[in-house]
């Protein structure tokens, strides 16, 4: 059955043309009568408001179409870089990633990307040049962007005829065979065009060369001067896409319907069926071990989820693709990552927005199922007989973050359980509740990914917040070694209270933490009242003497005091140790802290310059920089408070085309003028 399957993920930057091909390859198949636009906001692919509203894929789309006796199963994937993560997570179903190069813009950050994602999981690969009918567009010029940008190597299968708005057709190099194409984008076979016939006999021989790479036999043939016949071409090409040998670069225009019917010939054709890719890696979740599954319909059953959608009627969707064996209309399989049994009722195929019933599912099959209990994106689905867990890709690390305030008062609770629920849908989110600062955090990979899902939260669950900049974890510490005495001392009829303890408190080295020593001799406290010092010390310390940020990095030794033998308890101690470290912060120097995190930004060698200035303008301290094919990988350290609003500044630096991460390394003194600027600004929001 599955034989005939052709799973493909269509990959490209935003606006390369990925929906609109989708879209005619749909009308293409007879699913549709009329045929939608992007910018009309009625393709089948886009239909979340959030994505009409911004005329862009911000969430895989799936649909099946019929052609030639086989079905090609889309996956439409975001080219955005807010929502890169979910094209990642989506590609791991696909057998083909098809990668779409603008003819006019050529390969962007985000196309080099989802290549790097296909080859990470050495998926097959296939270009197609679209919007060749648009000004300057340049077969030439993309073609050779994407030679020097993408792998594997583009090997080039077809020719335009004309160029701009009198591109018209399209040259078969494997077939020989001209096409040309009306306003309805129907071809009609022509003779090759007379100038085009040296160009196509030059692309052709070459063509064979790269074709042959694949297969020895071939290539000793072809070297001896024998002829290829077309058929042996197309098996090799077959082949070759299959070992990433290469990839075949067809050429188009989507919206104006050229060379669409050809493209999906070579996908039924000449892209791998589910059932001639390798078997698939797991392990045993007994022991670790590391076992395959064949991609047999014979095989005991098995299948991963790549996707959950929050969908209002249906409830959690979970989108799984079989790996092996087969599924019936309902029935139970086992979750071998939650190590729980779930049932289904209804086996589901996703045709855009809607959802239609299936009675079945082999190796290959992308489907659905609506309310599972426990499954979530990641997760094994399997035989519960046999089981295995495969290892699923983990989202793009988040880059921004942003305080959530409720616009509402009271719905502080309302807005984490609605997001939690959002978070099932989009794992590249991440939600925190940050204790010290009393901030609900959300964290994505941009400020677009953040405010379309605060548009999702007030549309699905009726939730409104305001973003905020959240507030920075400043800590404080001291600078000098001093001895103080803590004294507590209360007499007012009846059971008095009485503690003193004497405490030295010392500075320790950055991250130490925080050191309590008992060095009491004699018995001057009873060492039961010791560790109350301790603990008025420990909880005193969670507010520091500057602006209130917890104290860390000293230690305080006890080693003097004296007790009363009525009047002192626990309590009295703990008080005398409280007051012994306030008394000693004021006298010890205290100092603000920040939190210093390790970034690394790759980039393109042009913007190097303006990103190592506005690095230093941040007060970050650059600590080397190493190359990685064409871009350049700077290492640094930046404070947090100056690198939150670092996601919008890079794109705009460098035109999109700069990535960075960032991750938590350690607390440094803030700059005493800087620090006062702070102090200030935060003892005036205190206040209000």
């Amino acid at each position: 059955m599955n034989e005939t399957l052709r799973n493909v993920a269509l990959v490209a930057h935003g606006g390369a043309g990925k929906t609109s091909l989708a879209e005619i390859m749909i009308n293409k198949a007879g699913l549709t009568t009329r045929i939608g636009r992007v910018e009309d906001g009625n393709t089948m692919m886009d239909f979340e408001p959030e994505e009409l509203k911004r005329q862009a894929s911000l969430s895989s789309g799936f649909f099946q179409l019929p052609w030639k006796k086989h079905t090609i199963s889309l996956i439409d994937t975001p080219g955005d870089q807010n929502f890169i993560s979910d094209a990642k997570l989506c590609m791991q179903a696909a057998e083909t990633a098809l990668i779409v190069v603008d003819a006019v813009d050529g390969v962007k950050v985000q196309t080099e990307q989802v290549a790097e994602f296909a080859s990470d999981y050495n998926l097959p690969c296939a270009i197609f040049i679209n919007k060749l009918d648009r000004e300057r567009a340049d077969f030439t010029r993309a073609l050779e962007d994407a030679v020097q940008c993408l792998s594997p190597k583009p090997i080039i299968l077809q020719l335009p005829i004309g160029a701009e708005d009198e591109f018209n057709g399209i040259v078969d190099l494997i077939g020989m065979k001209a096409y040309q194409y009306d306003d309805s984008g129907n071809a009609t076979e022509i003779e090759i065009p007379a100038d085009m016939q040296d160009a196509v006999e030059t692309e052709r021989e070459t063509l064979i060369e790269n074709v042959a790479e694949a297969d020895d036999a071939i290539i000793e043939r072809y070297l001896e001067g024998e002829t290829i016949s077309n058929q042996e071409l197309r098996d090799t090409l077959k082949k070759g896409i299959l070992s990433r040998t290469f990839a075949p670069v067809l050429c188009g225009s989507a919206t104006h319907n050229i060379g669409v019917d050809l493209l999906m010939d070579f996908m039924a054709t000449c892209l791998p069926s589910p059932l001639e890719m390798p078997p698939k890696q797991g392990v045993n979740p007994a022991n670790d071990d590391a076992i395959e599954r064949e991609r047999d319909p014979e095989a005991p059953f098995s299948g991963f989820v790549f996707k959950t959608v929050a969908d209002p009627y249906a409830g959690r969707l979970t989108i799984f693709k079989v790996i092996s064996g087969k599924l019936g209309g309902d029935g139970n399989f086992y979750n071998s990552t939650k190590e729980t049994r779930e049932r289904f009722n209804q086996l589901l195929t996703i045709a855009g927005k809607e959802q239609k019933p299936a009675t079945e599912a082999g190796p290959g099959s992308i489907v659905a199922v609506a309310k599972l209990k426990e499954t979530k994106t990641g997760d094994t689905l399997c035989d519960e007989g046999n089981k295995i867990r495969y290892t699923c890709a983990e989202p793009m690390p988040t880059l921004i973050s942003f305080a959530l305030e409720s616009k509402a008062t009271g719905d502080e609770d309302k807005i984490y359980i609605s997001l939690t629920k959002l978070l099932e849908e989009d794992i590249s989110l991440k939600l925190e509740r940050n204790a010290e600062t009393k901030e609900i955090l959300l964290s994505g990979l941009g400020q677009v990914h953040i405010e379309s899902t605060i548009e999702k939260l007030k549309r699905k669950f009726n939730v409104e917040v305001l973003l905020k900049t959240p507030k920075i974890p400043y800590r404080e510490t001291i600078k000098k070694k001093v001895r103080v005495q803590g004294k507590h001392k209360k007499q007012s009829g009846g059971h008095g209270q009485y503690g003193d303890c004497w405490i030295v408190m010392e500075p320790l080295p950055r991250g130490a933490g925080f050191e309590f020593v008992d060095a009491i001799v004699g018995g001057v406290i009873p060492k039961q009242y010791i560790p109350a010092v301790e603990k008025g010390i420990v909880e005193a310390c969670q507010k520091g003497p500057l602006i209130g940020f917890p104290c860390v990095d000293f230690r305080a030794t006890v080693d003097f005091g004296s007790y009363h033998a009525v009047d002192s308890s626990e309590m009295a101690f703990k008080v005398a140790g409280s007051l012994a470290y306030k008394k000693a912060c004021e006298e010890a120097s205290p100092v603000l802290l920040e939190p210093v995190m390790k970034v690394t930004v790759v980039t393109p060698d042009e913007y190097m310059g303006d990103i190592m200035g506005d690095m230093n303008s941040r007060r970050g301290r650059v600590l080397g920089m190493d190359s990685a094919g064409k871009n350049q990988v700077i290492n640094a350290e930046v404070p947090l408070a100056e690198f939150q609003t670092y996601a919008p500044d890079l794109r705009s630096m460098t035109g999109g085309r700069g990535m960075y991460s960032m991750e938590f390394l350690r607390y440094d003194e803030v700059p005493a003028q800087i620090a006062t600027k702070v102090i200030e600004q935060i003892k005036a929001e205190q206040e209000e």
